[in-house]
């Protein structure tokens, strides 16, 4: 990394609770993050409404270079769902 690592306390609500994992809405209106429940340190029940707090630091961009193989699979995986969603929609069609 480049630059220093400056380490920033967030906040956040949890509002999703699944068997693996929680969703959590940052608070100050910063976004929402779902995380697995592996990385939940608790000594309670996890329940929606209890407030979390984790220490963050800032993104850096490792390079201009794109992962090739990553976007391999993000295409197939996007014209997977696509052509689900098609599919989908072909089923309604034909049960209307």
């Amino acid at each position: 990394m480049k630059y220093g690592d400056k380490i920033i306390r967030m906040e956040g609500v949890i509002v999703e609770v699944h068997d693996g994992c929680v969703g959590i809405d940052l608070k100050g209106r910063l976004g929402y993050l779902k995380v697995p429940m592996r990385m939940l340190i608790t000594d309670y029940p996890v329940k929606v409404g209890q407030e979390v707090v984790w220490n963050m630091s800032f993104v850096e961009q490792m390079g201009p270079e794109i992962n090739e193989k990553y976007m391999s699979n993000l295409m197939t995986y996007q014209k997977r769902q696509e052509k689900m969603r098609a599919n989908n929609r072909d089923d309604e069609e034909v049960t209307q």
